[in-house]
């Protein structure tokens, strides 16, 4: 199209409209069809400079049509979470977090609407509203997965996400116990629940993982048992056996021969009949379940005179660090953990100062040695 002067346009055209202002408009790449710039302009250099900015982002190949972020963002975030390959209890969990804390926000706006003030804010509300850190944390994690997609769409240019620190938190330190502080609170709990406290400890085996457990997992004579599965339970009440999170979940897991009287004990009168039968049963001959099972452990850890803020989770947390004390490598914590990054592993390690300790006194001794002062540690310590 020409323009006043007589020289045709190389990109877009611009007119004068009855208002006084300028309007540009071109024919966007991806659909062929005419747009309009979604302001008009108090000048015609204004709406030139704009079509000038439109066409260069189109060599760029950085072209995103104006309308793009007009796609509201609840519908978007559903589709997104029905196209996710996850588990049932991780699609229940996320689910709950975008219904209860992400839409009430953003569900009825625009994906261009969702700005980083506006997370920022939205962030900052749920914290003082007594939202959990950790809940916060996942609802963040889970906005941004969802505007990454949509960056990757082409229907917003960046992912408003850009909060330093927002995508996790300080963990709080947990409990250590003791192994007689273990012993105590397994001599308390029920005879039917005795092995499922030694054997979270000693093998550091999630609850999931324990009460998933069949007959023919266990290896009395390697002192081994074999991790397969894990159970979940959905807040329906439904109970499923489902792969680890990662193949490294499938593993074996070797525990202290000094158990094995215990195991042999507890399959002779406590598990389910046959190869397939659980390890493990609830009080009446049924799945183990977490609310079966926590009543008895509460009672169990009063009154062996464990602290209260004991969770029996933090068997497990006993169980890789005195891993760790005992000189298990890097490698070693991550396949008994069920890891296949060395994060975790790494957390164990560096809490076990009695190996530093340890490993401390051996580079004494390299210093005693190279200096001639024998092996006997110096005076004083």
């Amino acid at each position: 199209m020409a323009n006043r002067t007589g020289r045709r346009r190389r990109f877009g055209t611009v007119r004068q409209l009855a208002s006084g202002r300028w309007q540009a408009r071109y024919r966007d790449p991806l659909s062929g069809e005419t747009k309009s710039a979604p302001q008009t302009f108090v000048t015609k250099t204004d709406a030139d400079v704009w079509l000038t900015t439109i066409e260069a982002e189109i060599i760029r190949g950085t072209y995103q049509a104006p309308d793009a972020g007009k796609v509201e963002f609840g519908p978007y975030a559903d589709d997104w979470l029905k196209h996710r390959k996850l588990e049932d209890r991780s699609r229940e969990r996320n689910e709950g977090v975008l219904r209860l804390h992400i839409k009430p926000t953003f569900g009825a706006g625009t994906l261009a609407a969702i700005t980083t003030p506006r997370v920022r804010a939205w962030r900052t509300a749920l914290l003082e509203s007594g939202v959990g850190e950790p809940t916060v944390v996942k609802a963040y994690q889970l906005l941004r997965a969802i505007l990454n997609t949509a960056v990757d769409d082409e229907l917003i240019r960046r992912n408003p996400c850009r909060i330093k620190g927002a995508d996790h938190y300080d963990v709080p330190e947990r409990p250590v116990l003791t192994v007689a502080e273990v012993y105590a609170v397994a001599d308390a709990i029920q005879a039917r629940y005795r092995v499922l406290v030694l054997l979270a400890a000693f093998t550091t085996l999630r609850f999931g993982e324990l009460a998933s457990l069949r007959r023919r997992d266990i290896d009395l004579n390697r002192c081994v048992v074999m991790v397969r599965r894990a159970q979940s339970e959905l807040q329906n009440g439904k109970l499923a056996d489902k792969a680890p999170k990662s193949a490294a979940g499938v593993r074996p897991v070797a525990f202290p021969a000094e158990l094995v009287p215990e195991l042999t004990h507890h399959l002779e009168h406590f598990a389910a009949a046959g190869q397939d039968g659980h390890l493990f049963q609830g009080p009446r001959g049924g799945l183990l379940r977490r609310s079966n099972f926590r009543d008895d452990w509460t009672s169990a850890r009063a009154e062996a005179g464990v602290s209260g803020d004991v969770h029996f989770h933090d068997l497990r947390h006993t169980g890789n660090t005195l891993a760790s004390s005992a000189g298990a490598s890097t490698r070693e914590l991550m396949t008994r953990m069920g890891h296949s990054t060395t994060r975790a592993a790494l957390i164990y390690q560096h809490m076990t100062s009695d190996r530093d300790q340890h490993i401390a006194g051996k580079l004494g001794e390299m210093i005693r040695r190279a200096r001639g002062e024998g092996d006997s540690p110096p005076s004083g310590t």
